[in-house]
């Protein structure tokens, strides 16, 4: 059988090389055919590699279910490229539902944990990743958290986040609206009240600078709830709208990104800013022309030009006929990070041995662009600037330039 590999000879081809081939294959819609391509040595130092359980926690009902199906998707067309299998082991994915709160989270874990999962990966809410800490901990079980990512979150040895930290997002739009912003305009803070808005709150005014008159008024918190009804901002945002702001800086994401959005533009039609989880994904499409202008902030953009974003959005936009996300993005690195970690660690895992490997992999090829992991076990990593445009008949997040390193 013809394979891309014997034009360079067998022995010349490296195991990486031969993956990335296979991914650009799938990308051009023959996967099959790309799967079936190997050598023999590939197959026999494979052959006795058995199977391996990793448990996938995304919340499957709610508000967050879209961002919940983002990363299930992620981390399911990496093993698609690559043939079902991690580090050469076929994997057996499990699925638990992180529901809403810290309870429903640390129910999940423990029940992957009791299946003999090698490790553990997701999490949307940032209130079920604080609560399912000292259980990940003390199970001694490596999760590669792919989307929640709170600052309270330190000194972890077995937390690992493929996403960002959230003072980061605060941090990136904080630095470029200090700039941005007119010296007699003044911004409106609006968030709700959870884990992660202090986060955003924090790095932005490190960046924007604390003692500056124009983010002087305080921040304006509301219902953290992740399904909002029709009038739950409408007073929360009439109040913060009081002393006439140039602008508003709000973080929201999934359903409450929506209702929120809705309800400002019926009080406002000014500049809005924020962390971009605001307009990131499907909720782009139910915004419709109220997102229109909206400049966020985010460690990914589906039009970045990388080799690696090219293989990554072809190949999510054929199978599932959508952009890709910065949670799919998150996703899709965080099996990336335990396909090299499991190769490391040779035939037989255990999951203190892959944990110990994820220190050792280094730099990774994301589509987001390269990236590794920094002493808290996050990304070290660009930020990028977006704008909500129209794009055809369709909305879109438009990059428009590179914000900042941060990790």
């Amino acid at each position: 059988m013809f394979c891309p590999a014997t034009l360079l000879g067998r022995n010349s081809v490296s195991q990486m090389n031969r993956r990335r081939a296979l991914q650009l294959l799938a990308a051009l819609g023959t996967t099959g055919f790309a799967a079936a391509c190997g050598s023999d040595t590939d197959d026999q130092a494979t052959a006795d590699r058995g199977p391996i359980k990793i448990g996938l926690i995304t919340p499957q009902a709610g508000g967050f279910k879209s961002i919940g199906d983002d990363i299930t998707n992620g981390f399911q067309l990496f093993l698609d490229l690559h043939n079902q299998r991690l580090g050469g082991h076929p994997v057996e994915l499990l699925t638990a539902d992180e529901g809403d709160t810290a309870k429903t989270g640390k129910a999940a874990v423990e029940d992957l944990l009791k299946k003999g999962v090698l490790a553990l990966t997701g999490v949307v809410n940032s209130s079920v990743m604080v609560g399912i800490r000292d259980t990940v901990e003390q199970a001694r079980v490596p999760l590669i958290g792919s989307n929640a990512s709170p600052s309270s979150l330190q000194s972890v040895f077995y937390i690992w986040r493929t996403s960002y930290v959230l003072d980061e997002a605060g941090r990136a739009l904080g630095r470029y609206l200090r700039d941005q912003l007119p010296s007699n305009g003044r911004i409106a803070m609006i968030m709700p009240e959870n884990v992660g808005s202090p986060d955003v709150v924090r790095g932005f005014r490190q960046e924007f600078g604390a003692s500056d008159p124009r983010i002087a008024d305080p921040v304006t918190n509301t219902n953290p709830t992740s399904n909002p009804g029709k009038n739950t901002y409408v007073a929360d945002i009439r109040k913060a709208l009081n002393k006439k702001p140039t602008a508003v800086v709000c973080f929201y994401a999934g359903a409450a990104a929506v209702e929120f959005i809705k309800q400002l533009r019926d009080q406002f039609s000014g500049p809005v800013y924020a962390p971009g989880f605001l307009t990131e994904g499907t909720v782009l499409e139910s915004m419709d022309r109220d997102a229109l202008g909206i400049q966020t902030a985010l460690n990914y953009s589906a039009d970045l030009n990388n080799t690696s974003n090219r293989v990554f959005a072809s190949a999510y936009r054929k199978k599932y006929q959508v952009t890709p996300t910065t949670y799919a993005m998150a996703s899709y690195d965080a099996a990336q990070v335990l396909d090299q970690a499991i190769q490391l660690t040779g035939g037989s895992p255990n999951p203190q041995q892959v944990n110990l490997a994820l220190g050792k992999i280094g730099q990774i090829d994301s589509p987001r662009g390269i990236w590794q992991f920094n002493q808290p076990r996050t990304p070290q990593q660009k930020w990028y600037l977006r704008e909500v445009q129209r794009d055809g008949q369709v909305m879109s997040n438009v990059l428009i330039n590179e914000l900042a390193t941060l990790g």
